[in-house]
């Protein structure tokens, strides 16, 4: 048994302001990421390169807030989040503010395999990515002008439900387990619209926004990312998995569905157990999202 959760972000555009255009797009965008990732798993791959490559795909891919498509701070920069966990040795990597690599998630796979450490920020990060190689990318290749308009839309002070909405739409993620029984999950994003004081979300702290053992589940979160640190909510999942005696679903439910509410908070999950049961759950309008088991069909959602 194989399988790929993936997710563009939760709390998507409202219904009202998705036309059929942006929805084929975004749909299409979901199925290249899950055909990508499924491929790997399919060929025997590891959750590791899946959720990896799934990850790098949408990073790629201008409509979600990762890489290409990042959001922009507060005065008008990109600064980027991502993180990756496999569940066998509960290795991780994780990276933030960095502001010159083309797919970040790919970073915080070299932190997990290539250093003793686990999270690197900003210049520091970005000086170990020169030690391993990577090219650098100038702050234009992550311009896109509907990022730019949202931020100016913040900058005027534009306080209506669409406007907050896509402030932080589109983190993306992927979970995965492969044919050899591993889990692994990623996640990688550009934050906020008109973030400021390199603002960091949960997206890459292991724990909050990912998290992989194969003692429970894989999870890869998106959402308010402040609620999400302080209920540390992909840890809890499986916590609640290992030592509650919960299954996937029960244990996904009353985080997303119960502990974050009672928090203000908002977002969603996609998970997955070394069965390879899938979940997906949120508590916003909708989260960009799409799932595939081996044998199975593909499943892309962005509403209920």
């Amino acid at each position: 048994m194989f399988g790929l959760a993936l997710h563009g972000g939760a709390g998507t555009l409202p219904r009202a302001d998705m036309n059929d255009a942006q929805e084929r797009r975004y749909r299409a965008g979901l199925a290249q990421a899950l055909s990508v990732g499924y491929e790997v798993l399919e060929s025997g791959g590891t959750s590791l390169d899946a959720v990896t490559q799934t990850v790098v795909t949408l990073e790629n891919n201008p409509l979600f807030n990762a890489g290409h498509g990042a959001v922009f701070t507060l005065d008008g920069r990109n600064e980027l989040d991502a993180s990756i966990m496999e569940g066998s040795e509960l290795r991780a990597g994780a990276v933030c503010g960095v502001t010159h690599i083309r797919n970040p998630i790919e970073l915080a796979r070299a932190v997990m395999e290539r250093s003793d450490f686990v999270l690197l920020a900003g210049g520091g990060a970005e000086e170990f990515a020169l030690t391993c190689g990577f090219e650098f990318v100038p702050q234009s290749y992550f311009f896109t002008a509907a990022r730019w308009r949202q931020l100016e839309r913040i900058r005027s002070g534009d306080t209506s439900l669409s406007a907050l909405t896509i402030a932080h739409v589109g983190t993306v993620g992927a979970v995965a387990l492969d044919r050899g029984g591993c889990l692994a999950a990623a996640t990688s994003t550009g934050g906020m619209t008109g973030k400021r004081f390199n603002r960091i979300g949960d997206s890459p702290l292991i724990g909050a926004g990912t998290y992989a053992d194969n003692r429970s589940c894989a999870v890869s979160c998106s959402g308010h990312g402040e609620v999400f640190i302080r209920t540390a909510v992909a840890h809890d999942i499986a916590a609640r998995m290992r030592f509650g005696g919960r299954d996937l679903a029960q244990a996904v439910r009353e985080v997303v569905l119960g502990e974050l509410p009672a928090r203000n908070g908002e977002g969603g999950v996609i998970a997955i157990d070394p069965t390879g049961e899938i979940v997906m759950e949120f508590n916003s309008e909708g989260m960009f999202r799409a799932s595939r088991k081996g044998g199975g069909e593909p499943h892309i959602h962005i509403y209920r």
